[in-house]
């Protein structure tokens, strides 16, 4: 390993590990912005709580919707579909721009303020359904894909040796963000006031990623923060497990380079599939419920609690995933999310509320509990330069999800009822949690394929 001391001006120097990566040391949040950098976990976790809304509370406006405008049940579930699918097509392209420095991160949160207020308003006065699937299901769906990638690519730039947990606490705001508005669109909205209820909602929503996004700024490429040798074990035990747990990556993978990688599509398609188990159970926990026989208290308190459980275990599983490495968090949430669709089933066919509220929580916490672990997985296996548009790579999967979780959702749920849909949701978490066994870091020998010195410093001395 080799360091390269800059010329005195400048406040940072640049070392290099023994597998050739390069980290910027020297310079403090401080110095790069004025402020601690926890102010770039604060401002990513507000974001994430401005779109959180429209997808976690949208469903629980059917009835509204469907009321006001005429619109059958089959278009509420595709313009969800639609919303999930333009916000992962957008995270690719986002990440490209934004790493090359032609997006800025406070310009591409002002631009998803200003797509989660049209989403909003089309759904308040669209005269046509073909409004809203442009309105919400695109521009409010390119604005959540904004900032959604903005947010959490922020947070693992200025926490690249402890990601985890904070990376799960900002995507946690995507989840719990949206309680609020899950009792309002459920026990207050009607055919009275639905035009004023969501025009509020989307003036809220869209001042907090505003507001957020004036905050934001990057730390230059390569930034390590300076109280921690990148070639040395740290003296801080919680930074020391997390790095022996989750080495950083043998270098800074371009886009074109990981995805050349075998390990970045096996991360693609584990996340398509727990991600649309996930959506699936976001659009079909309401209307399940409600035939089931539950009231509709019931019901919007359980997906309530989902949401809740949901943005909570995010943040949690991050700071476990820490302390006991990603892949094998990552292999015991997909269990639970496969499970949990099971016991979903189940409670409900029993008409159980106490076993219905807590496998909904249980299914929240699984489906949660994905997203942070790939976004930290990514930045771990690849690196944090390029981390936006690799992770973009891996985030589009989402397109997929998001239509078969809803939309396809329907069709199977219309052809084969709840009961074979929550079963194949089921199956396919299990068979997740075997894929997610074979993810490693991509450059990595194993410890099983390191070959021992035949000949020790003893032997050749003599």
């Amino acid at each position: 390993m080799n360091t390269t001391d800059l010329s005195a001006s400048v406040p940072f120097r640049e070392v290099t590990d023994r597998n050739g990566r390069l980290y910027r040391i020297g310079e403090t949040d401080l110095d790069i912005m004025g402020r601690p950098r926890r102010t770039m976990v604060l401002f990513p976790w507000m974001g994430m709580l401005g779109i959180s809304s429209s997808e976690y509370a949208f469903t629980s406006a059917e009835d509204t919707l469907h009321d006001a405008h005429l619109w059958s049940s089959g278009h509420i579930f595709w313009l969800m579909g639609v919303w999930v699918f333009f916000q992962a097509a957008v995270a690719f392209p986002a990440g490209q721009l934004r790493e090359s420095g032609r997006l800025p991160a406070r310009y591409a949160m002002f631009l998803g303020a200003f797509g989660t207020v049209c989403g909003y308003l089309s759904l308040a006065f669209a005269p046509h359904v073909t409004v809203a699937y442009i309105g919400f299901g695109m521009f409010s769906g390119i604005g959540a894909g904004l900032v959604y990638a903005t947010c959490v690519n922020m947070v693992g730039k200025w926490y690249p040796e402890r990601k985890g947990g904070k990376t799960g606490l900002v995507n946690g705001g995507f989840a719990y963000g949206s309680v609020p508005f899950v009792f309002l669109f459920t026990s207050y909205m009607d055919l009275s006031n639905y035009r004023g209820v969501l025009i509020f909602v989307g003036v809220v929503c869209a001042s907090v990623v505003a507001f957020a996004g004036w905050f934001f700024k990057d730390p230059p490429k390569g930034w390590w923060p300076p109280h921690v040798d990148p070639l040395k074990a740290s003296a801080d035990p919680r930074v020391r497990r997390a790095l022996e747990k989750n080495p950083p990556a043998v270098k800074q993978y371009a886009p074109r380079e990981a995805a050349r990688t075998p390990v970045l599509w096996m991360m693609w398609f584990c996340l398509l599939c727990t991600a649309g188990i996930n959506i699936f159970g976001i659009a079909f926990q309401v209307p399940f419920g409600k035939d089931m026989g539950f009231a509709g208290g019931v019901v919007a308190t359980a997906m309530s609690l989902k949401a809740i459980v949901n943005g909570t275990g995010r943040g949690v599983i991050g700071w476990i995933s820490d302390r006991y490495g990603r892949r094998h968090t990552l292999v015991i949430v997909c269990l639970v999310l496969g499970t949990a669709q099971f016991g979903v089933l189940v409670s409900g066919s029993m008409g159980s509320m106490p076993f219905f509220l807590f496998c909904s929580m249980v299914s929240g916490f699984g489906g949660g509990a994905i997203f942070p672990l790939f976004a930290a997985m990514t930045a771990d296996y690849f690196g944090e330069n390029n981390n936006a548009t690799n992770y973009g790579m891996v985030y589009s999967s989402k397109l997929i999800s998001g239509l078969v979780g809803s939309g396809m959702g329907a069709v199977v749920v219309n052809a084969w009822d709840y009961q074979g849909a929550f079963v194949i949701a089921g199956c396919i978490g299990i068979c997740s949690a075997v894929l997610a066994l074979f993810l490693k870091s991509p450059g990595r020998p194993s410890a099983r394929r390191v070959v021992p010195n035949p000949h020790p410093l003893g032997e050749e001395m003599a």
